[in-house]
């Protein structure tokens, strides 16, 4: 836990007992800070009150004699409508905070040995902070993962105590609703990574959903680094708005740059002053394919450089990154022997990799994975979205055959059919799933692809995602001859 000790004799409201909301009361209370909690749902209220928390109905309380309202970050700051308790603190003209807010001010205040890394985007940021905790840990730093993934940022291990203590490194994803309530937000480093409507709901437009993003900027001085992306209008115009005094690094899809990284389907190229100093083949990081894990890549790194000066180890790091459970993540792999007759050639294995992409539960997030391999055999269907995966059709060239299940199978059958793309009706994942295997080892293609990216909510067949994606590497697990991948591999072995 880090104690925020800023707080000291101070009152601080708080608003929203969930698991954000009891950690920040914690911190607050270990560093010396007078509490008062409250939350609609009066079990959490009971759950604080028994922890000794002062349990207050802010409905009815005295806001002049607090300094600052604590807001969870799934609570409306602004949009559809600023909350109740935003309205008192605002006519109490109070500062609202989140916790990552807390995490910043002590951070400045304690003044240490310590450095911090920011990530942020509508995409890719969980992939892009485990990845750049994974390499500096490679590079022989020591790093710790929080914010809106892993740890909360308030559980995190305390910042290092004096000037003689070795620091620590801090990668935290922070989501817009983080972002919008830390008004002290000061990285060593921060990466935008990309902006795609998203949210609106709570921004009430994509152009203030951006203009928070952005906010991770700010408070930037000349020994700070910002990376940004140049490929999308919104993250073009906000680099070409900042204001900031640190460097700044971009990472693009175009060979205009002058300094940062130029990304290509599988590699990439660290430009300086408009010259190539270092190229990048990703081929051999498994758990890194598509041209969207080389961005990713590319942001891990640059950032990861600011605060290592172990290059190699980084790069070791990208090779050995064994990826996010449920985002294009290779389970395992089966080698069957080809047929020597259909494939014209002797003493060839086929092999057949399974990829578990549950977390694709619309057509939108399926897209990079239809990208991401030359030869697919794609299991999809759940609860379709709006749309479908009409979207996709024109994504589906490395398609060899489709196996649907759940909910969505008819709807998905009358999108492929339309497309000419040969399909399956399985109804279940293992069903699926020994389809695919049976079809794609008889069709004798040297490299396959069983893909798991429903384009589908799991609602209809699994409780989440993520007992879906579970689901579907026990019953690879299953399979005769499969050999699973990394950390899969051990728990099997254990």
């Amino acid at each position: 836990m880090i104690p925020i000790s800023v707080y000291k004799n101070k009152t601080v409201a708080l608003f929203g007992l969930g698991i954000t909301g009891l950690s920040a009361a914690a911190a607050l209370k270990a560093g010396g800070a007078n509490v008062v909690v409250w939350d609609e749902n009066q079990s959490r209220c009971a759950v604080a009150s028994e922890a000794g928390y002062d349990v207050v109905d802010l409905n009815e309380a005295n806001w002049s004699s607090f300094d600052a309202l604590l807001l969870s970050p799934g609570v409306p700051l602004t949009h559809p409508e600023p909350h109740w308790t935003v309205k008192k603190a605002q006519a109490a003209e109070l500062p609202i905070i989140g916790d990552t807010e807390l995490f910043f001010e002590e951070f400045l205040h304690r003044g240490g040995r310590d450095r911090v890394l920011v990530i942020t985007g509508t995409n890719g940021k969980s992939t892009t902070t485990a990845l750049t905790t994974h390499i500096l840990k490679e590079a022989g730093e020591t790093a710790v993962m929080g914010g809106n993934i892993g740890l909360g940022v308030l559980d995190m291990p305390d910042f290092a105590s004096s000037e003689t203590e070795d620091g620590k490194i801090y990668v935290l994803e922070l989501s817009s609703y983080q972002i919008d309530l830390t008004p002290s937000l000061y990285p060593t480093a921060a990466g935008l990574l990309n902006i795609s409507p998203d949210h609106i709901d709570r921004h009430g437009t994509v152009e203030h959903y951006a203009e928070v993003k952005a906010k991770i900027f700010d408070n930037l001085e000349a020994e700070n680094l910002a990376v940004i992306s140049f490929d999308d209008l919104y993250c073009q115009q906000i680099a070409l708005s900042l204001s900031t005094k640190s460097e700044v690094l971009f990472v693009s899809s175009t060979p205009s740059i002058e300094n940062g990284v130029v990304i290509e389907k599988d590699k990439f190229s660290i430009v300086s002053d408009t010259q190539v100093v270092r190229q990048i083949d990703l081929k051999s990081a498994q758990h890194l394919r598509g041209k969207h894990n080389a961005q990713n890549a590319a942001f891990a790194l640059l950032l990861a450089i600011k605060v290592s000066s172990n290059f190699e180890g980084l790069i070791k790091g990208l090779e050995t990154f064994p990826g996010l459970e449920h985002r294009m993540q290779q389970i395992a792999t089966l080698l069957k022997p080809c047929d020597a007759q259909s494939s014209g050639s002797h003493n060839l294995d086929q092999r057949l990799i399974f990829i578990n992409d549950s977390k694709a539960t619309n057509a939108e997030a399926s897209e990079q994975a239809l990208k991401s391999f030359e030869d697919i055999y794609w299991i999809a269907g759940g609860v379709a979205k709006e749309g479908g995966i009409n979207g996709l059709i024109s994504q589906m060239g490395a398609v060899r055959h489709t196996f649907l299940i759940g909910e969505a199978a008819d709807e998905f059958a009358k999108s492929l059919e339309g497309a000419n793309i040969s399909y399956e009706l399985c109804g279940d994942m293992e069903t699926a799933v020994k389809k695919a295997v049976e079809v794609a080892s008889r069709e004798n293609e040297r490299e396959a692809a069983i893909l798991l990216s429903p384009a589908a909510a799991s609602f209809d067949q699994y409780v989440n995602f993520e007992i879906r994606g579970d689901a579907f590497v026990e019953i690879v697990r299953s399979l005769e001859g499969v050999v699973m991948s990394g950390a899969l591999r051990e728990t099997e072995e254990a």
